[in-house]
């Protein structure tokens, strides 16, 4: 029986909520736009046609796929951080609202510099060096991400979001030190992988299968990327430079005192939108 795009998008996104799924109104919109071809104002405007038999089975495929576990950022090829559109693929990280806190705090301090440089360091899909691209017109942006495939990512959305005059990719090892041609930024920025190794098994499917193991292991503690960071990368830094770190649930405390350790001071912690502290930033000290 024919079915309207509206009530194709009505009965996906009931399909989700059974299943529990928080987003389903927005998962259902991406699901059907992606599988039926139309943007979100095409949608809305043909809502009242039928959809051809063919579309409504791709659209269902794609949603039996996402409640087998596969993200739908996976599945469309895109998703949007910081209000800009970018593409995604199974060499990165999806990017989540956790992150646009991190974003934001470093984007607030830029906006307080005037001309700078900034590193977006394993950078996954240039998500965060991109959002303070956009935001803060006289930062020059550096993507340091070490996976050929993540670079690739980055490349193309450097493209898609017009900004390849002020952000450039750079292939870079986060846990050595960096060579000094790389130059000194007023800022790195950081989402580094921070699961404990013992702990991915337990991941949820979504993750575990389908996210890139490389941008989750953070070593048996999780911690090994705030260390060899906090310590090689330092000189990287400009004297009162800041670093800003996401951190896992329960590590914010323990990468407070890497960072001290290093000689960063004035650290703060932040926490998310669920109240779980998240984000953990200190100025680097002219004097340790």
């Amino acid at each position: 029986m024919a079915i309207t795009y509206n009530n194709l998008y009505l009965d996906i996104r009931q399909q989700l909520k059974k299943a529990g799924i928080e987003e389903a109104t927005l998962e259902a919109r991406e699901l059907v736009c992606f599988g039926t071809g139309k943007s979100r104002e095409q949608l809305q405007r043909d809502g009242g046609l039928y959809a051809s038999p063919e579309l409504e089975g791709r659209v269902r495929d794609l949603v039996a796929r996402h409640l087998a576990g596969e993200p739908v950022a996976y599945l469309i090829g895109e998703w949007e951080f910081y209000g800009l559109p970018l593409d995604i693929s199974s060499d990165v990280l999806i990017p989540r609202p956790d992150t646009e806190v991190l974003a934001g705090q470093a984007i607030e301090y830029l906006k307080t510099l005037g001309d700078c440089r900034v590193l977006d360091l394993c950078a996954g899909s240039g998500c965060i060096g991109l959002a303070a691209a956009s935001q803060v017109p006289r930062a020059r942006v550096v993507l340091g991400e070490w996976s050929d495939g993540a670079l690739k990512i980055c490349r193309q959305n450097i493209r898609r979001n017009g900004l390849s005059g002020r952000v450039v990719p750079m292939q870079v090892n986060a846990l050595e030190k960096p060579e000094r041609s790389l130059g000194e930024f007023q800022c790195i920025i950081s989402n580094p992988p921070y699961i404990p190794a013992g702990d991915i098994e337990g991941l949820d499917v979504s993750v575990k299968d389908y996210e890139p193991h490389l941008a989750l292991d953070g070593g048996e503690d999780g911690l090994d990327f705030y260390r060899a960071i906090s310590e090689k990368w330092k000189d990287a830094l400009v004297p009162g430079g800041r670093l800003y770190f996401e951190v896992g649930i329960g590590q914010a405390d323990e990468v407070l005192r890497i960072m001290r350790a290093q000689g960063f001071g004035d650290i703060q912690i932040v926490k998310d939108l669920h109240d779980i502290p998240r984000v953990v930033y200190g100025t680097l000290c002219t004097e340790i």
